[in-house]
């Protein structure tokens, strides 16, 4: 039988979990930024080789906070771990390793049969993947061991071998030609709030998110979707629509340019910014949002 195996990702926020996920599969299958923990779901991407099938699972960067929104996707992280057959520590080799690093360790030294640890960054100048060796050796001794570039794609292929070598015989649960199992609307929403990030990080670093409203289908083939991104104060509002709406503009025309290279069929976008203080520390909110 062919091998199979789900593989989660974990790493503290910042690490290039997003960028490696992506690398990996070949496609924009999560959404990048330097903001932390951007990815806010688990997100699913696919590689499919005459040996198996990898199906690996994005999540958010674990991070220490009792904040309500850090709490919902340190939760995530924990399901995920829970439902997976192997485990991708992903750390920074130019970041000294910290309480987070601690803490991720700590969780994951009771699973050494099923992690494997990528050093990553290794192409960067202040790299200093012996510190990050002599991190990880005694708090998870056994524990296989690859020094990647997820942004050069440096040993990825030894990675993948690695991880192959862990899996179990099992079935493929994809076809062989799809690279994530995301909906649609998710997909379209992920790119809306990626150019909403990338345009008002300065600004806003934190504070947005999108949800989805409606989409319809014409007979011509357009698929038009309906989204809000949502802010706390009606000051990031102004932020977000910009000068004569030329930010929610310059959101939509980036999100629609990348939307033509992922679907085979017209996407246009309608974008609402709406004003809700509490999303951030509402239930129902984040039961939207984050799921």
């Amino acid at each position: 039988m062919p091998k199979s195996a789900f593989v989660a990702i974990i790493g503290r926020p910042s690490v290039g979990k997003s960028t490696l996920l992506n690398a990996l599969c070949g496609a924009k299958v999560s959404i990048v930024s330097s903001v932390p923990q951007t990815t806010r779901n688990a997100i699913r991407g696919i590689i499919t080789r005459p040996e198996g099938q990898l199906i690996f699972v994005d999540t958010p960067g674990y991070h220490i906070s009792d904040k309500k929104l850090n709490l919902r996707l340190r939760e995530i992280v924990l399901r995920s771990l829970s439902e997976v057959d192997l485990i991708l520590y992903l750390i920074d080799a130019t970041r000294e390793p910290g309480k987070e690093e601690e803490a991720i360790a700590e969780l994951l030294s009771k699973d050494i049969h099923r992690i494997v640890v990528a050093i990553n960054k290794i192409d960067d100048p202040e790299a200093r993947p012996l510190l990050i060796e002599e991190f990880i050796i005694p708090r998870l001794r056994g524990a296989k061991r690859v020094s990647i570039s997820a942004v050069e794609k440096t040993n990825l292929e030894s990675l993948i071998d690695v991880l192959f070598s862990l899996a179990p015989e099992g079935p493929f649960w994809y076809p062989e030609d799809i690279y994530t199992d995301q909906e649609p609307v998710f997909r379209i929403g992920e790119l809306v709030r990626e150019k909403a990030i990338l345009n008002t990080y300065q600004e806003l670093p934190h504070a947005i998110a999108v949800e989805y409203r409606e989409s319809s289908k014409r007979a011509d083939g357009v698929l038009f979707a309906r989204f809000d991104i949502l802010v706390e104060r009606d000051s990031q509002k102004a932020i977000v629509i910009g000068r004569q709406g030329s930010i929610i503009k310059r959101i939509r025309e980036e999100a629609e340019a990348d939307l033509k290279e992922l679907f085979d069929y017209p996407i246009k976008l309608q974008l609402q910014v709406r004003v809700d203080p509490d999303w951030r520390r509402s239930d129902s909110a984040l039961s939207r949002i984050i799921f």
